[in-house]
């Protein structure tokens, strides 16, 4: 696939000028359904994320409605867990379906009858070979297909045996129901396709009342006739399905069939968004389960802290496409923080703490400061922080021996702490390794507020919590899950997980406010990144995960390694 750059123009949408073009044609009589029809199997990603916008906005655009349809026709690998995770995500991801979601399993017996039809008039017949021996003699793109030697069985004889596989009369895989087409077709999907195949499973809906499924292409663009769709939008690998999709519908003798419509799927760059993969990530413990912060599905990105408004900024900024192209995730990333930036309350956390004494200032004394919930957001109003005598500030924000332009703490240097005063360092407390333990300092009364009197100029600007009133938290800084561009050209793309993806930090000092912050709730900690407090935050203490960095810190450390 080619990369798209974070640069490129902007985005079209073909899809959206087919369906005016049918629109003011009257295609459909003034009609525009469209659907998103996930299979139960697992949980929604980033990909799925494309498709639905994509299909609920252009029934928001149009007019028209949108169906949430459950492809529900593999009970090996669906389940209610999956269902009830699909319709909270849709939920989430701002999409709701109101009373138009369905199961392609309440269609069961109609695309039952169906069959029978279609074996009535000659075009579908009971196939007894095996699922190799049917695959084999499909022939491929320079070998023609051969026919079954079940192929010219009667109508009826098709019929009694179609029947009896209904019954539950055969073992799974002693015979399967194709579309009798044409063995000879150049287009492979015609060479007399499985419409259904035996398998004795209890269902998640229908229990243990069927015990054929029929396949995807057999139910897929039934379902649509029978929900009335107009369009059917899909991903570019359903192109070679379509003159299927149709013939199904032209032998049904469907009245107004849909139009299927194909546009290029989501790849993000350092991302794996096949369902297949991701599950082996689940089952092989490589993450938590589907809604851990480093996967790429909706669950995930929620708990992560990830606005839905984002990801909807995200697909609407990258268009819609008829190829396929690897998107660089930075520019996902922008959106995000672009999204948390407008939105995200200001806080201070240290997450690595280093012990800051005033000895100027009176031991028992507590002065408050306010701070701005949100600097550009002057209704957001301000948050008192305590400041006292005892103080925490990062690790990072001190050297023994500063380098050229350090603006930040070192014996002799004066900084400002964020909203509260000027301090200058005096003197370094070391452990017996020679290891910074606390930082003796003065303060300027002057200098309340954080502005010195004289108009000197400070350059530096920290963060701190004081150390009284400091709620203790875990804090997880979460990164890309994978260390190459693209994992899933690799043949064993577990092999290239990156091991700093869950970098677990104990001990951090958070401001007070804090401790209201609830699930979900993005924040800042200033000059650190977005945070956003942990589904589990209150039964596991107080627990903190990082959405993003304030600024792409991945692409600097790349450039250096």
């Amino acid at each position: 696939m080619d990369k798209a750059s974070p640069m490129d123009a902007g985005p079209g949408n073909f899809v959206a000028e087919i369906v005016q073009e049918d629109e003011e044609r009257d295609r459909f009589g003034g009609r525009f359904i469209t659907r998103f029809p996930p299979e139960p199997n697992g949980y929604l990603h980033i990909g799925h994320a494309k498709s639905i916008c994509l299909n609920f906005g252009l029934a928001s655009r149009f007019g028209g409605h949108c169906n949430l349809r459950f492809d529900d026709t593999n009970p090996e690998a669906e389940s209610i867990e999956y269902v009830e995770a699909i319709r909270r995500d849709l939920q989430w991801l701002g999409f709701d379906p109101g009373r138009r979601v369905f199961f392609a399993s309440s269609y069961f017996e109609q695309l039952y009858q169906w069959a029978e039809r279609l074996v009535t008039k000659g075009l579908a017949y009971v196939d007894d070979q095996s699922e190799d021996e049917v695959r084999a003699a499909r022939g491929n793109f320079y070998e023609q297909g051969k026919n079954s030697p079940c192929r010219d069985r009667t109508p009826e004889e098709n019929l009694s045996l179609l029947r009896r596989m209904r019954a539950g009369e055969f073992d799974d895989g002693a015979r399967v129901l194709r579309a009798k087409i044409d063995m000879q077709s150049k287009d492979l999907k015609l060479r007399d396709p499985l419409m259904y195949r035996i398998k004795h499973t209890t269902h998640h809906r229908t229990g243990d009342a069927w015990c054929i499924y029929p396949m995807y292409d057999w139910a897929h663009g039934q379902a649509d006739a029978l929900e009335e769709v107009t369009h059917s939008i899909c991903t570019l690998e359903f192109v070679n399905h379509r003159s299927l999709y149709d013939w199904f519908l032209e032998a049904l003798e469907v009245p107004q069939p849909p139009r299927q419509i194909e546009f290029a799927r989501l790849a993000l760059t350092y991302v794996v968004t096949s369902k297949r993969k991701l599950l082996q990530l689940v089952q092989d413990g490589h993450v938590e389960g589907w809604d851990d912060p480093r996967m790429p599905t909706l669950a995930g990105m929620r708990r992560l802290g990830i606005p839905p408004a984002a990801i909807r900024a995200f697909c609407d900024r990258i268009g819609v496409s008829k190829h396929n192209a690897l998107v660089d995730v930075a520019l996902f990333e922008h959106a995000v923080r672009e999204s948390l930036n407008a939105s995200a309350s200001r806080r201070m956390g240290v997450l690595k703490p280093l012990k800051l004494t005033i000895e100027n200032w009176p031991e028992d004394h507590v002065e408050y400061f306010a701070l701005p919930n949100h600097p550009e957001d002057p209704d957001a109003g301000v948050r008192h922080v305590p400041f006292g005598k005892h103080l925490w500030v990062e690790q990072d924000d001190f050297q023994k021996e500063p380098p050229k332009k350090w603006f930040r703490l070192a014996e002799g240097r004066e900084v400002r702490l964020r909203g509260a005063c000027l301090v200058t360092c005096n003197e370094v407390i070391e452990d017996e390794s020679g290891c910074p333990i606390e930082l003796v300092c003065t303060w300027d009364p002057d200098s309340r507020g954080g502005d010195a009197s004289d108009g000197r100029r400070v350059r530096g600007t920290l963060h701190w919590v004081s150390a009284s009133h400091a709620l203790d938290a875990t804090v997880r800084l979460y990164d890309r899950l994978f260390r190459v561009e693209d994992p899933t050209a690799a043949e064993h793309f577990v092999e290239h997980l990156n091991p700093e993806s869950c970098v677990v930090i104990r001990g951090c000092k958070l401001e007070p406010a804090l401790l209201e912050a609830t699930a979900g709730e993005p924040i800042q900690f200033e000059r650190l990144g977005y945070f956003t407090p942990d589904p589990e935050s209150k039964a596991a203490g107080l627990l903190f995960n990082r959405t993003i960095s304030l600024k792409d810190s991945w692409a600097r450390s790349q450039k250096k390694s």
